[in-house]
């Protein structure tokens, strides 16, 4: 198992961890969350043995074989499919060998290797690699081409497939959805939940972390704490403990006021002199809890835009692509304030080129295209992170936008969006690629559009940022399109999905899952034939089985959904009663020598109610657990 205890990290002079506990279990998949900038990929950093705590322990079994994805791709001229196979280095060095032995015609070595080379399936890794290229998106054609002639993000997808073809007892992802599309998010999903391995998961998005892991370790105040399930039960275990951390402070904060105002009201007494001193004892002694900070940094809204126009945009018969390639044809779109639609659609479908047509980036080849006068046009992709001036800062490029704005007001807006501080003035080049994004969100927000263009908006944001964004795209009044691999952006912030396909934009009849199936049963990875279970998962569950499994479920978690209600009530009865003996407490008649006798009753009771709570939030913690593992066997008995 993987088990970190008392240990702290810093980078620089920043601290990331400090006195941090937490242990993985072999086989367990554990997402990493936390705010950007908190020491996640630090942690990572550590695993790979790249550096070393401050102070702790770290412990990984030695004989374990940790694979992660390389950061950078060589511009090498070799095709991606070999590039892939390279990344088993095992396979290379027993190739390498068998062109020795076989050339020095070494018989009994050349069997020995052939056995070897069996065992690391070299026989058809040929075939592993092209099925995974494939289901990161990669066509057949192109897979014998060189690794030079792709794009940055594309060699990130060819590092990943390296990952994923490579034999690992643990396998390290960082953040491995930035540059997928949604169906290849899709396909990695399905890939790991086929894993056999330990896997930690860096990543900011829900519902990939939902269907992925069943534990989340989450980076909290220079804390590792551990919640078992996956991130929405994560978030459901959080509030409870944020609860319950909430009423342990504002109790704490009353203790503390009492015995400071003793101290104050009888620390000059010489008859209470020996009691305050106790009092300033204990009162020293007391560790400090810090106030619950569930709020996010992030907090922005969109303006109300100038104008409305109806319709922004009108397009029939619209024909556009590159050269004398046609990528869309016969396009009839039109966008009215309200408009809300996600763009599915398998790589290389379209999504982008439809996405610069309404940009203006790119001209139609023919057809009507007819947009307002009044059409302001707020355009969100990740290669604008590229045009930000690298020297300049925050606020000055808002400055460029509105001169007449008073430094202050920058400053306010800019706050919203996490520049605050010397973080609003500081220059743009060294900030990591989810500040840039959000400068870049900032920018686009501050133009007040009516037409809002979002193509992988999420990339590089963490958490709480998705939320803000999400909360602001709810309240916006115009139209908006969106391309995102985020599932759970795109089904909070839509109302229709419209699928690119065949060269056609057509309005898609379902949801998400429905999209899912769609994208399954098409088969799109290449992996036909190696998955028993594959079928399974393109045929919807009949109804009368699932409510009878529901009914099998409601029966067989009756006791524990009735301990749970138990527990709940003698919590709520416990704080009842403490609110009543701390009152009491707080009444300073009752530290008189008269009523010393009814302060220790007071005192004893006080002392058996905080027992009590505390067992029965643990008992409360313990059966919440069994429930969550009873919840995950219904589910995947559903899936089966």
């Amino acid at each position: 198992m993987i088990q970190f205890s008392n240990v702290s990290l810093m980078r620089g002079s920043k601290v990331l961890l400090r006195d941090a506990n937490a242990v993985v279990y072999p086989g367990h998949k554990a997402g990493l969350i936390g705010a950007n900038g908190c020491g996640k990929s630090t942690l990572f950093a550590l695993i790979r043995g790249e550096l070393h705590t401050e102070q702790g322990d770290f412990h990984i079994p030695k004989n374990w074989q940790i694979v992660s994805v390389a950061q950078e791709t060589p511009a090498v001229e070799r095709s991606a499919l070999d590039y892939v196979i390279d990344g088993d280095k095992q396979y290379r060095k027993l190739q390498s060998q068998l062109a020795v032995a076989e050339q020095a015609h070494n018989g009994e070595q050349i069997a020995h290797l052939h056995g070897s080379l069996e065992q690391v399936g070299a026989y058809d890794i040929d075939a592993r690699a092209a099925i995974i290229l494939a289901g990161l998106g990669f066509a057949n054609g192109v897979m014998k081409n060189s690794v030079s002639s792709f794009s940055g993000g594309w060699r990130m997808r060819l590092n990943l497939a390296q990952a994923l073809l490579c034999h690992s007892d643990l396998l390290l992802l960082d953040e491995p959805t930035n540059h997928l599309d949604l169906d290849a998010v899709i396909w990695l999903e399905k890939w790991l939940q086929r894993y056999t391995g330990t896997l930690m998961l860096i990543s900011h998005d829900k519902s990939f972390l939902d269907s992925t892991v069943n534990e989340i370790i989450s980076v909290e105040s220079q804390q590792l704490i551990s919640y078992t399930g996956n991130y929405d039960a994560y978030e459901k275990q959080r509030a409870e403990r944020l609860r319950l951390q909430s009423l342990q402070y504002s109790k704490q904060q009353d203790q503390i006021a009492h015995l400071e105002s003793f101290i104050n009201r009888f620390g000059a007494k010489a008859s209470k002199a020996k009691q305050a001193q106790s009092r300033v004892k204990q009162l020293a002694k007391m560790e400090t809890l810090l106030p619950v900070m569930a709020a996010s940094e992030f907090s922005f809204e969109f303006f109300t835009p100038p104008k409305l126009p109806n319709p922004l945009i009108k397009m029939e018969q619209v024909k556009v692509g590159y050269g004398d390639t046609i990528v869309l044809e016969k396009l009839h779109l039109n966008l009215v304030p309200g408009s809300r639609i996600g763009l599915l659609g398998k790589n290389g479908a379209g999504k982008s080129t439809l996405i610069k047509l309404l940009a203006g980036e790119k001209s139609p080849m023919e057809g009507l295209y007819e947009t307002s006068s009044g059409l302001r046009i707020g355009y969100f992709a990740q290669h604008q992170l590229e045009f930000l001036r690298g020297d300049d800062s925050p606020i000055a490029h808002i400055q460029r936008l509105d001169k007449k704005a008073t430094e202050q007001s920058l400053r306010d807006y800019l706050g919203g969006f996490g520049f605050r501080g010397d973080n609003a003035l500081s220059k743009v080049a060294p900030m990591s690629g989810g500040e840039k994004a959000r400068l870049v969100l900032a920018l686009t927000v501050y133009q007040k559009p009516n037409l809002l263009l979002l193509d992988e908006p999420t990339n590089h944001l963490d958490l709480d940022m998705r939320h803000a964004l999400n909360i602001a795209l709810q309240g916006f009044e115009g139209a908006m399109v969106l391309v995102s691999h985020d599932r759970f952006l795109l089904t909070s912030v839509c109302d229709d999905f419209y699928l690119v396909d065949s060269k056609q934009v057509q309005a898609f009849d379902g949801d998400l899952d429905d999209y899912k199936d769609w994208i399954l049963k098409g088969d799109n990875s290449g992996d036909k034939g190696t998955n028993t279970e594959g079928d399974k998962s393109n045929v919807k569950p009949d109804r009368k089985n699932i409510k009878r499994l529901e009914a099998k479920f409601r029966q067989a978690t009756k006791p524990l959904r009735k301990a749970i209600e138990q527990y709940e009530k003698s919590m709520a009865d416990a704080h009842k009663k403490l609110q009543i003996v701390e009152g009491q407490l707080s009444d300073t008649e009752i530290y008189s020598a008269e009523n010393k006798p009814q302060l220790k009753q007071i005192l004893a009771e006080q002392a058996k109610l905080k027992s009590c709570l505390e067992e029965s939030e643990m008992q409360w913690l313990e059966v919440q657990e069994q429930m969550e593992i009873k919840q995950q066997e219904f589910e995947q008995e559903i899936i089966d």
